[in-house]
Parts: C-alpha cells; sequence; structure tokens
C-alpha cells in the first residue's frame, strides 16, 4: 500500500490536538455509563453516530467542502465507518455492561501496541520499530498503574467482555491505517469524518430497526439523551475533525497515541473540577506514561544518546 508523506515526530501543533482529542474522547466513557442507564448498546451507537452526522454535514454544507462523488471515496468511507464506529463503539459499549471503565479504559490503551504492528505490516512510512514498541508497551503499562490495581482485579473474569474491549483496541488500529487513503484522496479531513459518520449512519439504524426498539427514546430521560447529544457533539463529530487532521499529518501510529493520553486527561480534569485527591499512583503512572511517549517520540532520547 503506497501511502502519503507524513510526519513520524510530531510538533507543537500534533501534540496540542493529541491532549485536546484525549480530553473529547474521555468524556465518552463517563457518557456512555449514564447512557446505559436506560439504553441498550445498540441504540446509543445509533443515536450518537446519527446525531453527530448531522452536526458535521452541517459544517461540511456551511463550509462549502468538496464532496467525493467517486464510488471508491464512499465505499472507503463504509469500511471506515464499520472500523472506526461501529465495531468498536458497540463492543466497547457492550463491554462496559460487564466490566468497570477502568478495565475498559486500560485494555483500549493497547490500542498504540496494535497500531505499530498494523502500520509496519501495511505502511511503507510507518515501519515497526522497537522504540515505538517499547513506547507503546511503556505507555499501556503507565495506564494500568495510573488506573489503579483496583481495575486489574477484574481481569479474571468476563473474560468476553474484555475479549470485546480488545477487539475494539484493534479495530480502532486497522481504521488508523485504512484512514491515510483519504489524504492520498485529496479528501478533506472534516469531509472524510462526515462521510465515514454518514455511513456508520446508515448502518447503525438497519441494527436499531432489526435488534432493538425506536420506542425506547421517547420514553427516555433528559439525562440520558443530554449525555449522549454530548458525546454526539464534542466527543465524536469534534473528535473526528481532530483524529482525521493528525491522521493526515502524523500518521496512524502517533494518532492512536490518544489512548494513552484519555485516562491521564480525565484524572487531571476531575482534580481540576471535581476536587478530586491525585495520589502518588497517579503521579508514577502518568509519569511511565510520559515516559513511553517520549520513548515513541525518540527526540530526546537521541538528544541524549549523542551527548553521550
Amino acid at each position: 500500500m503506497n501511502s502519503a508523506i507524513i510526519n513520524s515526530r510530531m510538533g507543537l501543533v500534533e501534540w496540542t490536538m493529541l491532549v485536546l482529542l484525549s480530553m473529547l474522547w474521555g468524556g465518552s466513557y463517563y457518557f456512555v455509563e449514564i447512557a446505559l442507564l436506560e439504553w441498550s448498546p445498540i441504540l446509543i451507537v445509533g443515536v450518537r453516530v446519527f446525531v453527530a452526522s448531522i452536526v458535521i454535514w452541517g459544517i461540511v454544507l456551511a463550509a462549502g467542502l468538496p464532496i467525493p462523488r467517486s464510488l471508491s471515496a464512499w465505499m472507503a468511507f463504509f469500511w471506515m465507518g464499520l472500523l472506526n464506529n461501529v465495531f468498536p463503539f458497540l463492543l466497547i459499549v457492550w463491554g462496559q455492561k460487564e466490566i468497570e471503565s477502568g478495565l475498559a479504559g486500560i485494555l483500549t490503551a493497547a490500542a498504540p501496541i496494535f497500531s505499530v504492528i498494523v502500520a509496519g505490516v501495511w505502511l511503507k512510512d510507518e515501519p515497526v520499530t522497537r522504540p515505538k514498541l517499547l513506547g507503546a508497551v511503556l505507555g499501556l503499562i503507565g495506564v494500568a498503574v495510573l488506573i489503579g490495581p483496583n481495575a486489574l482485579a477484574g481481569l479474571d473474569v468476563n473474560l468476553l467482555a474484555q475479549v470485546a474491549v480488545l477487539g475494539a483496541a484493534l479495530s480502532y488500529a486497522f481504521a488508523g491505517v485504512y484512514a491515510r487513503r483519504f489524504t492520498r484522496m485529496n479528501v478533506d479531513p472534516i469531509v472524510a469524518a462526515a462521510g465515514q459518520l454518514l455511513m456508520s449512519s446508515f448502518i447503525m439504524i438497519i441494527l436499531v430497526f432489526t435488534f432493538d426498539s425506536p420506542a425506547e427514546l421517547i420514553e427516555s430521560s433528559a439525562k440520558v439523551w443530554t449525555a449522549v447529544i454530548v458525546m454526539a457533539i464534542f466527543s465524536t463529530a469534534l473528535a473526528y475533525i481532530l483524529y482525521f487532521r493528525l491522521l493526515a499529518t502524523a500518521g496512524a501510529t502517533n494518532a492512536i497515541l490518544v489512548t494513552l493520553l484519555i485516562p491521564v486527561t480525565a484524572i487531571l480534569l476531575g482534580a481540576v473540577f471535581l476536587d478530586e485527591r491525585l495520589q502518588w499512583l497517579h503521579f508514577l503512572g502518568m509519569a511511565v506514561i510520559a515516559l513511553g511517549l517520549s520513548v515513541i517520540d525518540g527526540r530526546l532520547w537521541s538528544r541524549f544518546i549523542r551527548l553521550r
């Protein structure tokens, strides 16, 4: 597979987008917990991608962005919708019914490891390297330390739910690699996000009417509707605009590092806005994650080696 030229080492703009993306996606775990009180996983994902699709297509049309007309582009949107929305959203939401969100966060953080391998096989400009693999493993360890041993206590139960969340992480890895084709096709990142969400909406509408009952939406509480709408606008529509821009400039391996930062931003936001106390394990976990990210980035370590 040929690929567009990307920056293997991220600059300030890319790192800023990565942090913002981690904040937007990190909130989705909380909103899912609220929505699961009344809705099924299929209904949550269906409403989430449908509302997000309306929002982002409004942006596309208002900005007058060019919309691809070729069948190949729309087939790419279809497969991207499956890999990046339908499969991982359903697997994570279903998994959160059986396991704690903390454990789900740890398992999802395996995505960079999968991404290093998948990108290394399919993309010539993102080869598997020891620093990338070591950094991804260190990051995963840091996430486990950050969230704490209590989350790991559920590893001996609900194996199927854990496999489902790992499957979502693997799907994200394949999605990041597959999405690189939109850069080669000169598809604007916002249009790419809109296209995948539209195709995801069609798929989920079929699933909702086949396996669920849309009538439940009428009787739902305002709390659940608010949670899903906020998740659709910020954790989906806005997040995917950032995601596709990051993919176009930094590549699949770097973009998927967001799964390592999501627990960090969630804990820091809790400390700032919810007066939650930071413990020594939090600082240790963040330090290990930072070490892993620095190994993947490589610049600090290359300077250290040169100095020696």
